[in-house]
Protein backbone atom coordinates (compact mmCIF):
# COMPACT_ATOMS: atom_id res chain seq x y z
CA UNK A 1 0.00 0.00 0.00
CA UNK A 2 1.36 3.41 -1.03
CA UNK A 3 1.97 5.94 2.18
CA UNK A 4 0.92 9.43 2.39
CA UNK A 5 3.35 11.82 0.02
CA UNK A 6 4.98 14.78 2.28
CA UNK A 7 6.66 18.13 0.94
CA UNK A 8 9.05 19.47 3.80
CA UNK A 9 9.79 23.30 3.47
CA UNK A 10 12.52 25.23 5.16
CA UNK A 11 13.66 21.83 6.10
CA UNK A 12 16.76 22.60 8.37
CA UNK A 13 18.79 19.46 9.26
CA UNK A 14 14.95 17.26 8.79
CA UNK A 15 13.45 17.61 12.60
CA UNK A 16 10.01 18.04 11.38
CA UNK A 17 10.75 15.63 8.64
CA UNK A 18 12.27 12.94 10.94
CA UNK A 19 9.19 13.00 13.39
CA UNK A 20 7.16 12.14 9.99
CA UNK A 21 9.24 9.53 8.58
CA UNK A 22 9.27 7.59 11.96
CA UNK A 23 5.65 7.63 11.69
CA UNK A 24 5.76 6.10 8.26
CA UNK A 25 4.95 9.06 5.97
CA UNK A 26 6.98 8.89 2.83
CA UNK A 27 8.69 12.69 2.37
CA UNK A 28 9.47 12.94 -1.07
CA UNK A 29 10.94 16.47 -1.84
CA UNK A 30 12.14 19.07 0.45
CA UNK A 31 14.12 22.22 0.48
CA UNK A 32 16.65 24.40 2.30
CA UNK A 33 19.09 27.22 1.60
CA UNK A 34 21.83 26.00 3.88
CA UNK A 35 24.11 24.03 2.85
CA UNK A 36 25.07 22.63 6.42
CA UNK A 37 22.04 21.76 7.11
CA UNK A 38 21.34 20.02 3.62
CA UNK A 39 23.96 17.46 4.01
CA UNK A 40 23.02 16.49 7.21
CA UNK A 41 19.40 15.98 6.10
CA UNK A 42 21.01 14.12 3.29
CA UNK A 43 22.65 11.94 5.97
CA UNK A 44 19.57 11.28 8.30
CA UNK A 45 16.82 11.51 6.56
CA UNK A 46 18.03 10.87 2.56
CA UNK A 47 18.49 12.40 -0.65
CA UNK A 48 15.25 13.82 -1.95
CA UNK A 49 16.38 17.14 -0.29
CA UNK A 50 17.55 19.91 -2.60
CA UNK A 51 19.89 23.08 -1.45
CA UNK A 52 17.92 26.22 -3.04
CA UNK A 53 16.18 29.34 -2.45
CA UNK A 54 12.04 28.89 -2.06
CA UNK A 55 11.74 32.46 -3.44
CA UNK A 56 13.05 31.55 -6.83
CA UNK A 57 12.23 27.94 -7.00
CA UNK A 58 9.81 27.19 -10.18
CA UNK A 59 6.73 25.99 -8.25
CA UNK A 60 6.08 23.35 -11.08
CA UNK A 61 9.12 21.91 -9.88
CA UNK A 62 7.52 20.94 -6.08
CA UNK A 63 5.65 17.65 -7.18
CA UNK A 64 2.60 17.30 -5.66
CA UNK A 65 1.98 15.87 -2.50
CA UNK A 66 -0.92 14.73 0.11
CA UNK A 67 0.95 16.51 2.92
CA UNK A 68 2.93 20.28 3.05
CA UNK A 69 5.24 20.44 6.11
CA UNK A 70 7.47 23.21 7.30
CA UNK A 71 8.46 26.87 9.24
CA UNK A 72 9.32 29.48 7.77
CA UNK A 73 12.58 31.13 9.37
CA UNK A 74 11.40 32.75 12.38
CA UNK A 75 14.12 35.27 12.84
CA UNK A 76 11.27 38.00 12.20
CA UNK A 77 8.73 37.26 14.98
CA UNK A 78 11.28 36.51 17.37
CA UNK A 79 10.61 37.75 20.76
CA UNK A 80 14.06 38.09 21.15
CA UNK A 81 16.06 40.80 19.28
CA UNK A 82 14.62 43.07 16.76
CA UNK A 83 11.60 41.90 15.02
CA UNK A 84 10.80 43.37 11.62
CA UNK A 85 8.08 41.28 9.55
CA UNK A 86 8.49 43.38 6.61
CA UNK A 87 12.21 41.56 6.03
CA UNK A 88 12.64 39.09 3.65
CA UNK A 89 12.72 36.10 6.05
CA UNK A 90 9.18 37.70 7.56
CA UNK A 91 7.49 37.73 4.24
CA UNK A 92 8.48 33.74 3.85
CA UNK A 93 5.16 33.08 5.05
CA UNK A 94 3.59 34.39 2.02
CA UNK A 95 5.87 32.36 -0.14
CA UNK A 96 4.47 29.13 2.15
CA UNK A 97 0.76 29.86 1.50
CA UNK A 98 1.47 30.46 -2.63
CA UNK A 99 3.20 26.74 -2.61
CA UNK A 100 0.05 25.55 -0.51
CA UNK A 101 -2.12 27.02 -3.11
CA UNK A 102 -0.28 25.61 -5.51
CA UNK A 103 -0.27 22.01 -4.08
CA UNK A 104 -3.49 21.97 -2.97
CA UNK A 105 -2.66 18.93 -0.36
CA UNK A 106 -5.15 17.34 2.16
CA UNK A 107 -3.09 19.11 4.85
CA UNK A 108 -0.30 21.17 6.37
CA UNK A 109 1.12 21.63 9.29
CA UNK A 110 3.04 25.00 9.94
CA UNK A 111 5.24 25.82 13.06
CA UNK A 112 6.61 28.50 14.17
CA UNK A 113 7.90 30.82 17.53
CA UNK A 114 4.77 32.16 19.61
CA UNK A 115 6.34 35.87 18.69
CA UNK A 116 4.29 35.28 15.66
CA UNK A 117 1.16 35.74 17.57
CA UNK A 118 1.78 39.41 18.16
CA UNK A 119 3.75 40.21 15.51
CA UNK A 120 2.09 42.64 13.11
CA UNK A 121 2.52 44.63 8.97
CA UNK A 122 3.38 48.27 9.20
CA UNK A 123 -0.48 48.66 8.92
CA UNK A 124 -0.76 47.66 12.21
CA UNK A 125 -2.57 44.04 10.98
CA UNK A 126 -1.81 41.12 12.66
CA UNK A 127 0.30 38.53 10.34
CA UNK A 128 -1.29 35.27 11.77
CA UNK A 129 -4.94 36.82 11.38
CA UNK A 130 -4.02 37.64 8.20
CA UNK A 131 -2.52 34.23 7.33
CA UNK A 132 -5.21 32.59 8.25
CA UNK A 133 -7.56 34.28 6.36
CA UNK A 134 -5.76 33.50 3.26
CA UNK A 135 -5.76 29.51 3.92
CA UNK A 136 -9.37 29.84 4.41
CA UNK A 137 -10.05 31.67 1.28
CA UNK A 138 -8.22 28.95 -0.75
CA UNK A 139 -10.21 26.11 0.98
CA UNK A 140 -8.63 25.15 4.21
CA UNK A 141 -10.28 24.58 7.93
CA UNK A 142 -7.72 26.25 9.89
CA UNK A 143 -6.31 25.02 13.36
CA UNK A 144 -4.11 26.86 15.67
CA UNK A 145 -2.65 26.42 18.92
CA UNK A 146 0.45 26.81 21.04
CA UNK A 147 2.48 23.65 22.06
CA UNK A 148 5.00 23.13 24.49
CA UNK A 149 7.06 20.34 23.75
CA UNK A 150 7.27 19.28 28.01
CA UNK A 151 4.00 18.45 27.42
CA UNK A 152 4.53 15.30 24.78
CA UNK A 153 7.62 13.80 26.79
CA UNK A 154 10.28 16.14 25.74
CA UNK A 155 12.56 16.96 28.55
CA UNK A 156 12.25 20.55 26.99
CA UNK A 157 9.85 23.66 27.75
CA UNK A 158 9.80 24.77 24.24
CA UNK A 159 6.11 26.15 22.94
CA UNK A 160 5.95 26.69 19.18
CA UNK A 161 2.90 27.97 17.10
CA UNK A 162 1.04 24.78 14.99
CA UNK A 163 -1.14 25.77 12.25
CA UNK A 164 -2.65 22.56 10.71
CA UNK A 165 -4.56 22.97 7.85
CA UNK A 166 -7.61 20.39 6.31
CA UNK A 167 -9.67 19.76 3.68
CA UNK A 168 -12.86 20.25 4.73
CA UNK A 169 -12.26 18.86 8.45
CA UNK A 170 -10.99 20.03 11.76
CA UNK A 171 -8.42 19.03 13.34
CA UNK A 172 -8.37 18.39 16.79
CA UNK A 173 -4.31 18.40 18.64
CA UNK A 174 -3.07 15.31 20.61
CA UNK A 175 -4.17 15.79 23.98
CA UNK A 176 -0.73 16.14 26.31
CA UNK A 177 1.11 12.79 27.65
CA UNK A 178 2.92 14.74 30.22
CA UNK A 179 2.92 17.72 33.00
CA UNK A 180 4.79 19.09 35.89
CA UNK A 181 3.39 16.54 38.40
CA UNK A 182 2.76 13.35 36.77
CA UNK A 183 -0.84 13.89 38.00
CA UNK A 184 -4.37 13.64 36.12
CA UNK A 185 -3.49 10.34 34.81
CA UNK A 186 -0.69 11.96 32.93
CA UNK A 187 3.43 11.20 33.40
CA UNK A 188 5.66 13.41 35.20
CA UNK A 189 7.54 15.57 32.89
CA UNK A 190 11.05 14.20 31.22
CA UNK A 191 13.91 16.19 33.09
CA UNK A 192 17.48 17.22 31.89
CA UNK A 193 18.77 14.43 34.18
CA UNK A 194 16.09 11.90 32.86
CA UNK A 195 17.74 12.75 29.22
CA UNK A 196 20.95 12.96 30.06
CA UNK A 197 22.79 10.97 33.06
CA UNK A 198 23.10 7.63 31.09
CA UNK A 199 25.62 9.67 28.58
CA UNK A 200 29.29 8.44 28.72
CA UNK A 201 31.99 10.86 30.54
CA UNK A 202 33.49 13.50 27.27
CA UNK A 203 36.23 12.45 25.10
CA UNK A 204 36.68 13.33 22.28
CA UNK A 205 35.46 11.58 19.21
CA UNK A 206 33.38 8.46 19.58
CA UNK A 207 32.37 7.51 22.81
CA UNK A 208 30.72 4.17 23.52
CA UNK A 209 28.29 4.18 26.37
CA UNK A 210 29.38 3.72 29.80
CA UNK A 211 26.30 3.14 31.59
CA UNK A 212 23.58 0.98 30.45
CA UNK A 213 19.92 3.63 30.04
CA UNK A 214 17.76 3.77 32.99
CA UNK A 215 14.72 5.04 31.68
CA UNK A 216 12.17 4.70 28.53
CA UNK A 217 13.41 8.33 26.74
CA UNK A 218 17.32 7.28 27.29
CA UNK A 219 15.90 3.67 25.62
CA UNK A 220 14.09 5.84 23.35
CA UNK A 221 17.56 7.98 22.06
CA UNK A 222 19.58 5.14 21.48
CA UNK A 223 17.62 3.35 19.75
CA UNK A 224 20.42 0.35 19.64
CA UNK A 225 22.87 2.68 18.93
CA UNK A 226 26.33 1.54 20.03
CA UNK A 227 28.42 4.89 20.37
CA UNK A 228 27.87 8.42 20.91
CA UNK A 229 29.24 11.67 18.99
CA UNK A 230 29.42 15.16 19.07
CA UNK A 231 30.40 14.70 22.69
CA UNK A 232 32.46 18.04 23.32
CA UNK A 233 33.19 20.48 25.36
CA UNK A 234 32.19 23.81 24.16
CA UNK A 235 35.23 26.04 24.78
CA UNK A 236 34.73 29.19 27.42
CA UNK A 237 36.75 32.34 28.30
CA UNK A 238 38.92 32.00 31.53
CA UNK A 239 35.48 34.63 32.90
CA UNK A 240 32.96 32.54 31.92
CA UNK A 241 34.94 29.49 34.00
CA UNK A 242 34.75 31.68 36.42
CA UNK A 243 30.95 33.00 36.50
CA UNK A 244 29.96 29.07 35.81
CA UNK A 245 31.58 27.84 38.96
CA UNK A 246 29.12 30.28 41.12
CA UNK A 247 25.78 29.57 39.48
CA UNK A 248 23.80 26.59 41.07
CA UNK A 249 21.49 24.02 39.64
CA UNK A 250 18.61 25.84 38.46
CA UNK A 251 19.93 29.46 38.94
CA UNK A 252 21.29 32.09 37.14
CA UNK A 253 23.25 35.51 37.29
CA UNK A 254 22.13 36.44 40.57
CA UNK A 255 24.16 33.73 41.69
CA UNK A 256 26.94 35.18 40.31
CA UNK A 257 29.54 37.32 42.95
CA UNK A 258 29.57 40.68 43.37
CA UNK A 259 33.41 40.47 43.06
CA UNK A 260 33.56 39.10 39.63
CA UNK A 261 34.06 41.48 37.11
CA UNK A 262 31.50 42.03 34.59
CA UNK A 263 29.73 44.95 33.81
CA UNK A 264 26.82 42.93 31.91
CA UNK A 265 26.43 41.07 34.86
CA UNK A 266 25.83 44.05 36.99
CA UNK A 267 23.63 45.47 34.49
CA UNK A 268 21.28 42.46 34.13
CA UNK A 269 21.38 42.10 38.21
CA UNK A 270 20.12 45.60 38.85
CA UNK A 271 17.49 45.51 35.88
CA UNK A 272 16.58 41.74 36.29
CA UNK A 273 14.44 39.71 33.46
CA UNK A 274 16.51 37.43 30.66
CA UNK A 275 15.94 34.68 33.91
CA UNK A 276 17.71 32.16 31.45
CA UNK A 277 20.54 34.44 31.30
CA UNK A 278 23.87 32.19 32.30
CA UNK A 279 21.36 30.05 33.76
CA UNK A 280 22.32 26.63 34.65
CA UNK A 281 19.95 23.40 34.40
CA UNK A 282 18.00 21.90 36.77
CA UNK A 283 18.43 18.26 37.02
CA UNK A 284 14.77 17.36 38.08
CA UNK A 285 12.89 19.92 35.37
CA UNK A 286 12.85 19.90 31.83
CA UNK A 287 15.48 22.20 30.22
CA UNK A 288 14.73 25.79 28.58
CA UNK A 289 14.49 26.42 24.79
CA UNK A 290 17.44 25.51 23.24
CA UNK A 291 18.49 27.72 20.86
CA UNK A 292 21.63 28.74 18.34
CA UNK A 293 23.81 29.53 20.68
CA UNK A 294 23.96 27.21 23.40
CA UNK A 295 27.62 26.80 23.40
CA UNK A 296 27.63 30.40 25.00
CA UNK A 297 26.73 30.58 29.10
CA UNK A 298 25.22 34.09 28.54
CA UNK A 299 22.43 33.54 25.51
CA UNK A 300 19.75 31.23 27.78
CA UNK A 301 20.18 28.29 30.00
CA UNK A 302 23.13 26.64 28.79
CA UNK A 303 25.40 25.67 31.93
CA UNK A 304 25.20 21.37 32.61
CA UNK A 305 23.48 20.88 35.84
CA UNK A 306 26.14 18.57 37.70
CA UNK A 307 29.09 19.23 36.11
CA UNK A 308 31.26 23.13 35.23
CA UNK A 309 31.02 23.60 31.96
CA UNK A 310 27.88 23.99 29.04
CA UNK A 311 26.50 21.43 27.74
CA UNK A 312 27.26 19.42 24.78
CA UNK A 313 25.48 19.34 21.24
CA UNK A 314 25.00 15.73 21.64
CA UNK A 315 23.33 17.23 24.80
CA UNK A 316 21.28 19.84 22.98
CA UNK A 317 20.19 17.09 20.69
CA UNK A 318 19.33 14.71 23.46
CA UNK A 319 16.97 17.91 25.09
CA UNK A 320 15.38 18.40 21.52
CA UNK A 321 14.69 14.83 21.32
CA UNK A 322 17.18 13.75 18.73
CA UNK A 323 18.04 10.05 18.19
CA UNK A 324 21.48 9.27 19.42
CA UNK A 325 22.28 7.77 15.68
CA UNK A 326 21.58 11.34 14.32
CA UNK A 327 24.66 12.76 12.90
CA UNK A 328 26.02 16.20 12.10
CA UNK A 329 27.25 17.28 8.77
CA UNK A 330 28.90 20.80 9.35
CA UNK A 331 31.62 22.84 8.08
CA UNK A 332 31.79 24.88 11.16
CA UNK A 333 30.51 24.54 14.75
CA UNK A 334 28.58 26.82 14.69
CA UNK A 335 26.78 25.39 11.86
CA UNK A 336 26.01 22.34 14.15
CA UNK A 337 24.53 24.37 16.89
CA UNK A 338 22.00 26.23 14.22
CA UNK A 339 20.93 23.05 12.85
CA UNK A 340 19.82 22.10 16.64
CA UNK A 341 18.54 24.92 17.65
CA UNK A 342 16.27 25.83 14.96
CA UNK A 343 15.10 22.71 14.58
CA UNK A 344 11.46 21.39 15.74
CA UNK A 345 11.83 18.42 18.53
CA UNK A 346 11.20 15.52 16.51
CA UNK A 347 9.53 13.11 19.49
CA UNK A 348 6.82 16.38 19.13
CA UNK A 349 6.53 15.94 15.63
CA UNK A 350 6.09 12.63 15.44
CA UNK A 351 2.89 12.93 17.76
CA UNK A 352 1.79 16.00 15.24
CA UNK A 353 2.05 13.69 12.27
CA UNK A 354 0.28 10.32 14.46
CA UNK A 355 -2.78 12.88 15.14
CA UNK A 356 -2.51 13.65 11.34
CA UNK A 357 -3.52 10.07 10.40
CA UNK A 358 -7.04 10.28 12.10
CA UNK A 359 -7.85 12.60 8.98
CA UNK A 360 -5.44 11.81 5.96
CA UNK A 361 -5.87 8.00 6.90
CA UNK A 362 -2.31 5.55 6.17
CA UNK A 363 -2.72 5.01 2.50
Amino acid sequence: MSKNKVVSLFSGGGGLDLGFKQAGYDIIWAIDNEKNAVETYKKNIGNHIILGDINKIDLNEIPNADIVIGGPPCQSFSLAGKRNVEDARGQLVWRYLKIINKIKPKAFVFENVTGILSAKNSAGEKILDLLKNEFRKIGYVINTKVLNAADYGVPQRRKRVIIVGLMNDSFKFPSPTHNEDGTNGLKKYVSVEDALEDLPNIIDGKIEYKYKPKNDYQKLMRNNNKVVTDHIIPQMSELDKIIVNSVKPGGNYMDIPSDINSQRIRRLQKSGGHTTCYGRLDPKLPSYTINTYFNRPNVGCNIHYKENRLITVREALRLQSFPDDYVLVSSSKQGKNLIVGNAVPPLLANIIAEQLKKYVGED
